[in-house]
């Protein structure tokens, strides 16, 4: 197919369905909080967020308020400052008031709000709006007028009274956990909104509905399908509640209210919501240690979370998925390039960004392959001059895989300046050039993921003759070396590599049962199709009909997914090829589709391969992963579900530091048992609540990560966002 007639392709791929528009939503990202030295090892007990929007928090050395982005102690007022507080709270309009050993107070209104309590008899206090408190204690609880006339009532042998914040006048009294008026027991925290309250217990959340008839104004049962059921504290959103554990903090969705993906205002509560309405924020991404304390919001949307060890906040922010994108380009092109490959960065300190330094990995030309599709997508919708040049930047590193040696046509997993190579020192090879090493042992991998990059590139950057002969020529230089060597890749002891194999005898060895069959050849098909539209030298095709024709490779690639299966005991030198479902066979897969259908030798064949990618792909769906989606789109694929795309978008996080998340323990998961496809839960989560890695890790993973110990580039990221643009599933931004 002419070029001409790919345009009209896509022209036509565009009409099926208006594009996604790119509506702003609310992204989260955690937002470090420092903490002065005085604060060290300080015992945490309680979040108040005033009027003004000032943080305080209640600690065992006093209080301390945020100062910017600093948590230190606060002497602001001198007659308070250093004086031991026993709590703190805030009124209905946002005053802060302070209980002492024997007063309490507040410097609101003038300083007028005060009154004097019996030394150590109250614990808790409570604010109402004109200026009278509640207050509770051992045994006893009292109210005290804005003038500070005290009444007090006592519980003649009880222990525990505490005080929550209620309507008007009316505070919720707990006593040893139990409050009467919902016949509710165990209570650990409360929060209300309009006539709905909250109840938090150490065994799930129990929701006072008003009008619940017959039960209304009582307490429901425990709700358990929650990521932690042991609850410390509750505050009040406007379409749902947020939750603090003792294994983080979390968003309880309003069942009658739709997720915010891109709507409501920031009070709504998290910008995006798993399936059954829960946000979770936990796990070194998003705070200093999952005890939570307290937690609140204050007027701009931003959520604070006072844990054991201190104070977390997670920020709420407007962007447009362009804007997003934004972000991340720029995040590579500063911090994630070496050579022109897109580079992981190793932290000798988790977490630590400022501790790393860039390394070579197992496929750095397989990753930067992908990246320069973002660029080529990216060029292919802007027509930008810069993004064009950046994509050229790249492909010199794959050209330089190839020239850095002598063994034509065998690209080099990467390379480096000698003396510093980091990943699998046994697979590195001297360079002519004394001052460079290059790492062989190359894969099937590398050798998808370039043809896939040089595909692109002939196909939406280059310009003219020229252009399109560079590319061309460093392509067709690796399928001449793949044919001249039976169709083995060759190292540079003479011997085919671990992975790089296509030929027949390799390939056919396998039953219709295990994926590397219709793998290898729907790649080297691609490979041989691609060189051909790039050439016009007849004996590619020529190569490809004769292992369709002699060797099956045809009905290979049109195998059914569904005959894919556990398929023990075929081993290739101690690697048991049919004991698991790789994913990374996926991602090599819908890189190999794209070549594959684009560059099928007729439409017959082009519309054999689409039923191919859709089959693949319906196994794949439940996934919502954009690359795969817009890949699918571009393969013909109608039904490719953009929705689902842009919701993974929206939630992909900013931080691309490989915390461990750990989702085993959560009790609102159904965990699956163990399966060859892998997967270990029914749902998926959003990707703020999964580990951050490449496109090669399934996402029903219940704990990944490693601790913090690398940052990586999210080109993954730039690549879906512009693939959605290039085949018309998302819009292009609306002027703000």
């Amino acid at each position: 197919m002419s070029r001409a007639h790919v345009l009209l392709l896509f022209l036509a791929l565009r009409s099926l369905a208006g594009p996604i528009p790119d509506e702003p939503f609310w992204q989260d990202a955690a937002e470090p909080i420092r903490h002065a030295p005085e604060l060290d090892g300080a015992t945490y007990r309680k979040l108040v967020v005033d009027r003004e929007n000032v943080v305080h928090v209640l600690t065992d050395r006093g209080l301390a308020r945020v100062f910017g982005d600093t948590l230190a102690p606060d002497a602001s007022h001198r007659s308070l400052a250093g004086k031991p507080v026993v709590d703190i709270t805030a009124s209905p309009d946002g005053d802060l008031y302070w209980l002492l050993a024997d007063r309490w107070l507040s410097n609101a209104r003038n300083g007028v709000p005060f009154g004097s309590v019996g030394t150590n008899r109250y614990t808790h206090i409570v604010a109402e709006a004109d200026g009278s408190v509640w207050l509770a204690g051992h045994g006893i609880h009292a109210r005290a007028d804005a003038d500070g006339r005290l009444r007090e009532n006592l519980y003649a042998g009880m222990s525990d009274i505490r005080v929550w914040n209620g309507a008007p006048g009316k505070p919720w009294i707990g006593v040893d956990g139990r409050i009467r008026a919902f016949d509710a027991t165990g209570v650990t925290a409360l929060a209300s909104r309009g006539g709905r309250v909250w109840l938090g217990t150490r065994r799930g959340l129990r929701i006072v509905d008003p009008e619940g008839g017959a039960t209304a104004g009582r307490a429901g049962p425990p709700e358990l399908r929650l990521p932690c059921t042991d609850i410390t504290a509750l505050h009040a959103a406007s379409n749902g509640v947020w939750v603090g554990t003792i294994r983080g903090a979390f968003f309880r969705r309003d069942a009658a209210t739709p997720s915010p993906d891109h709507n409501g205002t920031v009070a709504d509560g998290a910008p995006l919501t798993a399936d059954h309405g829960i946000r979770l924020y936990a796990g070194r991404r998003w705070l200093r240690d999952d005890a939570v304390v307290d937690l609140a919001t204050d007027r701009d949307g931003q959520l604070w979370v006072l844990t054991k060890t201190g104070l977390n906040r997670i920020g709420f922010h407007r962007t447009t998925l362009a804007e997003k994108a934004e972000w991340y380009h720029r995040k590579v092109r500063s911090r994630n390039l070496r050579f022109g490959f897109t580079a992981e960065r190793r932290l000798r300190r988790p977490g630590d960004i400022t501790s790393s330094e860039m390394i070579d990995t197992d496929n750095d030309g397989g990753w930067t392959s992908y990246y320069i599709g973002s660029l080529a997508a990216r060029y292919g919708v802007t027509h930008e001059e810069e993004t064009r040049r950046q994509a050229w930047e790249s492909f010199g590193a794959l050209e330089r895989t190839q020239t850095i040696h002598t063994n034509a046509g065998f690209p080099a997993r990467t390379f480096e300046r000698r003396g510093f190579k980091f990943s699998d020192p046994d697979r590195w090879r001297d360079a002519p050039d004394p001052n460079w090493e290059w790492k062989g042992h190359t894969s099937s991998d590398e050798i998808c993921s370039q043809t896939f990059a040089h595909a692109v590139m002939w196909e939406l950057v280059a310009r003219n003759a020229a252009e399109r002969s560079r590319v061309a020529t460093n392509f067709v230089r690796i399928v001449d070396h793949i044919l001249a060597h039976d169709l083995y890749l060759v190292d540079v002891d003479g011997k085919p590599t671990l992975w790089g194999r296509w030929n027949p005898e390799y390939v056919n060895w396998f039953p219709p049962s295990i994926v590397d069959r219709r793998l290898n050849s729907a790649e080297i098909t691609a490979s041989l199709q691609l060189a051909y539209r790039m050439t016009g030298d007849d004996r590619y095709r020529d190569r490809a009909m004769g292992l369709f024709a002699k060797s099956g490779y045809l009905a290979n690639i049109l195998g059914p997914m569904s005959a894919v299966a556990l398929t023990p005991g075929f081993i290739h030198q101690g690697n048991d090829m049919g004991d698991e479902w790789n994913h990374s066979d996926d991602e090599l897969g819908f890189f190999t589709y794209w070549v594959l259908v684009r560059f099928a030798f007729t439409p017959e064949l082009r519309a054999q391969y689409a039923a191919a990618v859709k089959d693949h792909w319906e196994f794949e769906r439940p996934e919502r992963y954009p690359i795969w989606n817009f890949i699918h789109a571009a393969c013909g694929g109608e039904s490719h579900e953009p929705e689902a795309a842009v919701w993974t978008l929206r939630g992909t996080p900013l931080d691309t530091i490989t915390w461990t998340v750990t989702n085993s323990t959560r009790e609102d998961l159904t965990k699956l048992p163990k399966s060859f496809p892998g997967r270990e839960m029914k749902e998926i989560l959003p990707p703020g609540e999964r580990a951050m890695a490449r496109i090669n890790t399934q996402p029903f993973i219940l704990d990944h990560g490693d601790g913090g110990g690398i940052d990586l580039p999210g080109d993954e990221f730039l690549l879906g966002y512009w693939l959605g643009r290039f085949v018309g599933a998302i819009a292009a931004p609306a002027a703000r």
